[in-house]
């Protein structure tokens, strides 16, 4: 069977390069007789699988060297605890919602402490980014939380908050690697790889040296930023075929030409989509415009049964994976790092066919 062209929101597309390096060093890795899968993760071979990834994520993101790089596992779900814990000093945060990923994060908070929600755009089902110039982030926050894209709702932010000289926290999932980014800007990064860089079960944290406390009475071991940091991410077993799979994905991005040309290819693509659903008379894109995410485009057609055609036929036509979230229904094209422009031209092609045969 030919490959399909995926547009799911996570776990996602990989590069076909990618998937067919692993394929080919599944059974024997750089002649050592065996597979990433099945070595141990204290081996010198594992070692410099882990370190090779690391260097290569640092100079594709300018990582200054006063940050810690992470790679752990439990996902956003349970970061969003873990980043309270380790960075609320006082037991106070400040987050702003927009959307269900900022929504969970801050009742984690809330669970723990004082988290107050500082901006939100719930009012329109969370189809805008909230205006974060003046936010009444209390002097005492110990950090201001956003979810940088959206996954769900297809928002992103178009600048950074004004953070008040507090420390900016990021999920940045959906996000992580598809444009540049200033490090330094932000007190500490979090992604889950699933979507934009590697197979599911790797969370990555960048984090600045000073935000990780040196000890925390009463939080778990593993749940201590200072414990995997200290042991270079091999505190305990990690993932090591999925750490191996995202050093594999970070080379495709440094030989494609690093962030930079990532991010305008990424532009590039995005706006054959946006441009279709802005003169289509049956599509139309629920975010505002400002605002809209270069990962992932939902769209509808105003007709949930013709929504759901449209999701039945596209697959036939080998585009999966187009069915909205379960929260908000209609469609979406998660259209990651990895998703080849012919992909999107595809979609916007069947697009354009499903208009004129349901026109007529």
């Amino acid at each position: 069977m030919a490959r399909v062209y995926n547009f799911s929101a996570g776990p996602a597309v990989l590069p076909e390069e990618v998937l067919r390096e692993c394929a080919d060093e599944m059974l024997d890795y750089a002649g050592c007789g065996m597979s990433v899968m099945e070595m141990s993760h204290r081996s010198s071979v594992f070692q410099k699988i882990l370190d090779d990834a690391e260097a290569t994520l640092r100079s594709l993101m300018g990582i200054p060297e006063n940050y810690k790089v992470i790679f752990t596992q439990g996902g956003d779900s349970l970061l969003f605890s873990t980043v309270f814990m380790n960075l609320a000093t006082n037991g106070k945060a400040d987050y702003v919602i927009t959307g269900n990923w900022a929504k969970k994060a801050f009742q984690e908070a809330q669970i723990l402490g004082d988290a107050v929600a500082v901006a939100s755009s719930a009012d329109k089902n969370f189809s805008y980014i909230p205006d974060c110039s003046d936010l009444p982030i209390r002097e005492d926050a110990s950090y201001l939380y956003i979810c940088e894209n959206n996954t769900i709702y297809g928002t992103k932010f178009p600048e950074l908050p004004n953070a008040k000289g507090h420390v900016l926290v990021a999920d940045q999932s959906s996000m992580f690697l598809s444009e540049p980014v200033d490090v330094s800007r932000y007190g500490l990064i979090h992604a889950g790889v699933q979507k934009n860089v590697g197979p599911a079960g790797v969370q990555i944290v960048i984090v600045r040296e000073d935000l990780i406390p040196e000890d925390l009475p009463g939080v778990p071991t593993m749940l201590r930023l200072r414990t995997q940091a200290d042991a270079g991410s091999l505190y305990n077993t990690p993932n090591c075929w999925g750490i191996y799979v995202c050093g594999k994905v970070f080379e495709w991005i440094e030989k494609g030409g690093g962030l930079a040309a990532m991010g305008e290819r990424n532009a590039e693509k995005a706006a054959v989509l946006y441009d279709f659903l802005d003169e289509s008379e049956l599509f139309s894109s629920p975010v505002e415009r400002r605002d809209r995410s270069l990962m992932n485009v939902p769209f509808v057609t105003g007709d949930k049964d013709l929504d759901a055609e449209f999701v039945a036929e596209a697959a036939k036509a080998g585009l999966v994976s187009l069915k909205g979230h379960r929260s908000v229904g209609g469609m979406r094209a998660s259209i990651y790092n990895a998703m080849p422009r012919a992909g999107v031209e595809a979609l916007v092609a069947f697009m354009k066919d499903f208009e004129l045969a349901h026109r007529a």
